[in-house]
């Protein structure tokens, strides 16, 4: 994908969100299934992650390159990459430390805790659009904490397709609500 579509497609996921929770009942968004995350326990690993993202893309180059290093390999293609992300999560992979959700007493109502996704959200897509270029995407590295060292690219579509899997969970979630309502 080049710079323009990942951008396309990472604001037509991250809409999703919005417009899946928007209309969500506040109970709901925040009722946690036994052993399952909330939807708003979902939406705050998204900001937590994407945040984290997003400094990869906001941060000097020098910087960048420094902490990651610079790539000996090209890219993976999208699908390369959501089959490695598959197969990790397959073998066990979780989120651990920093990535797991807590809400703080700051995010407790839906209308604060989605105000600030579509913060970070906006923050994410603007740092890419306008701090790095096509070529960018491909000459630094960064450190992803069950991928490994990933180019910005890979950061990209990893992005794009954590957040489609976070919204399969949501629309799961929200499936067995209704289902169980009948």
């Amino acid at each position: 994908m080049t710079k323009e579509e990942i951008i396309e497609q990472t604001s037509t996921q991250f809409e999703k969100i919005k417009s899946i929770t928007t209309t969500m009942d506040d109970a709901f968004f925040f009722t946690k299934p036994s052993n399952k995350w909330s939807v708003a326990d979902n939406v705050k690993h998204l900001l937590i992650s994407t945040n984290i993202s997003a400094l990869a893309f906001w941060l000097p180059k020098f910087l960048v390159r420094w902490i990651g290093g610079t790539p000996n390999r090209p890219s993976k293609t999208f699908e390369e990459l959501v089959n490695k992300y598959t197969l990790k999560l397959a073998e066990g992979g979780v989120a651990k430390g920093r990535f797991v959700p807590k809400l703080n007493k700051n995010l407790t109502s839906k209308d604060r805790l989605l105000k600030q996704w579509n913060k970070v959200s906006t923050q994410y897509l603007d740092s890419l659009e306008k701090n790095k270029t096509e070529e960018d995407l491909d000459n630094f590295l960064i450190k992803h904490p069950l991928l490994g060292k990933i180019t910005l690219r890979e950061l990209c579509y990893f992005t794009i397709y954590h957040t489609q899997h976070h919204i399969k969970i949501i629309t799961t979630l929200t499936q067995e609500k209704n289902d169980s309502i009948f």
